[in-house]
């Protein structure tokens, strides 16, 4: 973040709030509930609730009528995970504008039994923060 000032803590997790809510809206097609990032060291830690669409909810719920199995959950939670995998490199670019530090790993997961769906960046360096103390 040359030439710009740092940013709290609070404006950090703000900012990934927004950014991912974007994405969730843009690139999955659809936004979540809510969203709630926490910076801890060079971690940051997203928590999105809400992300399922009326569809996805169904599919979960749907059985195979000729075995009664349901197949919707694990079908539904490969193309999630395929598609963060194809958005992997544009939600790196994001977070490391916001954040100035580039992510070395990023982790996702998703419950098909709540709705949740959790991401966890792992960044190169812990982002230079504002003190929370204004002088």
């Amino acid at each position: 973040m040359v030439g710009q000032a740092a940013k709290s803590q609070g404006e950090i997790e703000a900012a990934i709030c927004d950014l991912i809510a974007r994405f969730q809206q843009e690139f999955m097609g659809r936004g979540p509930r809510d969203v709630h990032t926490h910076l801890v060291d060079n971690k940051l830690f997203v928590h999105l609730q809400g992300v399922l669409s009326a569809a996805e909810q169904r599919l979960i719920e749907s059985r195979d009528p000729a075995n009664g199995n349901g197949r919707g959950a694990d079908l539904l939670k490969q193309l999630r995970s395929h598609l963060m995998l194809c958005g992997r490199p544009l939600l790196e670019a994001l977070v490391r504008e916001v954040t100035g530090a580039a992510p070395v790993s990023v982790h996702h997961d998703i419950s098909m039994a709540t709705g949740e769906e959790v991401i966890v960046f792992t960044l190169a360096a812990p982002p230079t923060v504002r003190d929370r103390r204004r002088k």
